[in-house]
């Protein structure tokens, strides 16, 4: 399956151009305000993903750095923390191991993710956000560019096609 994405600086524009893909048979979608939205559509929010992705490592990350550090603390017998006894050594080991884990699930299940996104789907997300509006193409190689020849008849301020693999 093959998208084309092309990004109208309005809504008069975005609706000539839908209507000009309409008269040769091509199915378009409008983006925009009055129309489908990006979650609508399906547009992933690549901070939500980072969430997500760093949530599901700390569920498996967590636990097993508790159960390295509490490992760690019995095999090495140190007594870092004398007030705590040997016992206490080794939950605050566990602890910081835990916590250990936690780190790692933000920087590497999702950290980069939220900070800086990832895609083209936050800079699109990006364009719908300050008014302008998409109109995506959904079909074969031919059909797309089919739809780019009508399309850069409109001047489209950016036009991007993708193909599934």
């Amino acid at each position: 399956m093959n998208y084309l994405v092309a990004v109208l600086p309005d809504r008069i524009q975005a609706e000539a151009a839908y209507l000009a893909l309409e008269k040769d048979s091509i199915k378009s979608i409008i983006l925009g305000k009055g129309y489908k939205t990006a979650d609508e559509f399906g547009l992933i929010d690549p901070k939500e993903q980072a969430k997500k992705q760093a949530r599901l490592m700390a569920f498996w990350l967590v636990p097993f750095g508790f159960f390295a550090g509490f490992t760690f603390s019995v095999i090495t017998g140190l007594n870092t923390f004398a007030w705590a006894g040997e016992i206490g050594n080794h939950v605050i080991g566990g602890l910081l191991g835990a916590a250990s884990g936690a780190m790692g699930s933000v920087f590497v299940g999702g950290g980069v993710g939220m900070i800086a996104g990832s895609g083209d789907a936050l800079p699109y997300r990006n364009r719908l956000d300050a008014g302008k509006y998409l109109i995506v193409v959904q079909g074969s190689e031919t059909l797309t560019r089919q739809a780019t020849r009508i399309l850069r008849q409109f001047e489209p301020e950016n036009i991007q096609g993708y193909s599934e693999v």
